[in-house]
């Protein structure tokens, strides 16, 4: 699945990543580690040519499609990592 936002994407291979983060609270890379944590100066280091070209589409999908409680802030991101489903004790951890 690729994310569209007026003329930008958000790769298929990126929105796989996001997608994972969202739904299963997996953690992320670099580039959208910083982009996660509202990070823009971060971001723009970490992207390569294709993301950085397309940066407003990451901020579009977040902002429009993704939990407020999963982005927004570094604190906001751990938390929503910390907050993960335990396999062996099949329940979310607080």
């Amino acid at each position: 699945m690729i994310y569209a936002y007026r003329d930008y994407y958000i790769p298929e291979r990126m929105m796989e990543s996001l997608q994972r983060y969202i739904e299963h609270k997996v953690p992320l890379g670099g580039f959208l580690t910083a982009v996660i944590c509202n990070d823009l100066a971060e971001a723009c280091k970490r992207a390569d040519e294709e993301n950085l070209e397309n940066l407003p589409a990451f901020v579009a999908y977040l902002y429009n499609e993704a939990p407020s409680q999963c982005w927004g802030s570094e604190e906001k991101m751990n938390a929503w990592l910390e907050a993960r489903i335990d396999p062996s004790e099949g329940e979310e951890r607080l």
